[in-house]
């Protein structure tokens, strides 16, 4: 299969690693930037490097954009004056699907195949030098076809991207940017918000940024996100977070009601209602949102005691995206929070520190 992956940052640079895993497979790059691509190259996710994207195209089975949402809406307009392989399948990897699906109609018109796409995992870090063979794994691939799509070119779609082992799912366009909607871009919007209302007070009260460093920063964690992509994005989904604003704003104002009622048991049952929904979230998946994967553990304070974990851990060759000592513990269990990459990852670690350690320390 020869295949153009147009795009090599984090996502398509894991895309070309995941799809090599099949010795078939013949992968063709492309970048704006050469460096890139000539890093590409010398890892091994690309077979060759394109000049251009019509020389990526030129040939090729499936080519598959891994680009920004605008910038794949420019570059669709760009193949329609190319020649393409007759039964070409073109796909893309965006975090919005209407304006990628509106863009390529005209692709469909012309007899083209079109197969919208979302792999629905993503990394603390970015570029090419960051992507993973292993980074869709068990994670949501979602596709949204085109009604006019023949189903035996979603189904080679599909079985082209078993070695990602991603769990494709099929959902029309419209509902995914909802979806999303819900459980991806709004939080980032309400993250930023919680993030300006602790700088608003911190001119008046400085100690508070402290004691943000415990819960609130995780629970903000988002918002550390890259503006420039969530900016594109939430002028991609605009319409979607502008429902989600408007029930929002209705939430909100049920909750002043309820805590100027100030009845003990509606608040209560608000809380618990919430924490039941909560729990019963599946544990197992990626989701919508990128994740850390945390090991809090309660350590005693004596010299080395961070080092001796690290080695711990080094020795089993178990990496970590993050290590912190948290001071202000609300909301938080343990004293040092350790992040991973998987759930895997962190079970081993947690298997690691509790039967190899020789000192007191609780893990959560």
């Amino acid at each position: 299969m020869n295949i153009a992956i147009i795009g090599l940052g984090l996502i398509g640079g894991s895309v070309g690693l995941a799809l090599k895993r099949d010795a078939a497979n013949r992968i063709t790059g492309f970048d704006h930037s050469s460096t890139t691509a000539e890093e590409a190259y010398r890892r091994g996710i690309i077979d060759s490097v394109a000049l251009s994207l019509e020389d990526a195209c030129y040939n090729t089975d499936v080519i598959i954009f891994a680009t920004p949402v605008n910038t794949t809406v420019d570059m669709l307009e760009e193949i329609r004056s190319m020649k393409l392989k007759d039964g070409v399948i073109i796909t893309d990897t965006g975090s919005t699907k209407v304006p990628i699906m509106d863009a390529a109609s005209i692709l469909i018109d012309q007899g083209l195949t079109f197969i919208g796409g979302h792999p629905m995992a993503g990394s603390h870090k970015s570029g090419v030098s960051a992507a993973k063979e292993h980074l869709f794994e068990n994670a949501y691939y979602i596709l949204t076809p085109d009604p006019r799509t023949d189903q035996k070119h979603v189904e080679q779609l599909r079985q082209l991207l078993r070695p990602t082992k991603g769990k494709v799912r099929i959902v029309e366009a419209t509902e995914h940017d909802r979806m999303t909607a819900v459980v991806s871009h709004f939080p980032h919007l309400v993250a930023s918000s919680l993030v300006g209302r602790l700088a608003d007070q911190q001119e008046h009260q400085p100690f508070i940024k402290k004691l943000a460093a415990g819960g609130f920063r995780d629970l903000t964690r988002i918002a550390s996100a890259d503006p420039v992509m969530w900016r594109d994005i939430t002028i991609q989904n605009r319409d979607e977070l502008l429902k989600q604003l408007d029930g929002w704003f209705e939430e909100m104002s049920a909750v002043r009601e309820m805590i100027t009622a100030n009845d003990p048991v509606r608040i209560y049952n608000y809380f618990a209602e919430a924490k039941k929904f909560r729990d019963e979230l599946p544990l197992t998946s990626q989701g919508a949102l990128y994740m850390t994967y945390d090991l809090h553990v309660d350590i005693p304070d004596h010299p080395g005691i961070i080092s001796e974990i690290t080695k711990i851990l080094a020795d089993e060759r178990i990496s970590i995206t993050n290590i912190r000592i948290v001071e202000t513990r609300t909301d938080v269990y343990g004293i040092l929070v350790i992040s991973f990459q998987s759930a895997d990852d962190r079970e081993h670690a947690k298997f690691a520190l509790t039967s190899t350690t020789n000192f007191s320390m609780h893990i959560v």
